[in-house]
């Protein structure tokens, strides 16, 4: 197996980036616009906050730009989305419906050791990855 998809690691990390990064605003999006769905825009501080980050951060991402920062950040705005909205209701993430925000963050937090990668404009400027 490592033979046949191991040689496209570098284009499927992009891809992965690219689709948890539009995923990532389309929440932001959500939250700020109501769109995509039918729900109103928040107009909690700390949710229009939270939209803001996560449609920057994920456009960010996306598009690979400055991503070792925007993933840093996302990846914080998931660890503390957790604590201050799931972990009240109980210590595991399956229970608690938090398992989003802990994968968010984790995912974002390799992204943002790891770097962008290829098909990104931090790859084209030289400061792709940090291996």
């Amino acid at each position: 197996m490592e033979r046949i998809i191991g040689r496209y690691a570098p284009q499927l990390f992009a891809i992965l980036r690219i689709v948890s990064g539009l995923m990532f605003a389309m929440h932001g999006a959500q939250k700020l616009f109501g769109w995509p769905g039918d729900q109103p825009p928040v107009k909690v501080p700390l949710y229009v906050t939270a939209g803001v980050i996560e449609l920057v951060t994920g456009i960010l991402i996306a598009i690979g730009f400055l991503t070792g920062w925007a993933a840093f950040l996302a990846s914080g705005e998931m660890a503390a989305a957790y604590f201050k909205g799931h972990a009240a209701q109980g210590p595991l993430p399956i229970l608690n419906q938090g398992e989003l925000a802990v994968l968010y963050c984790f995912l974002f937090l390799f992204m943002a050791a790891h770097g962008a990668g290829i098909w990104s404009i931090d790859g084209a400027r030289g400061g792709a990855s940090r291996r």
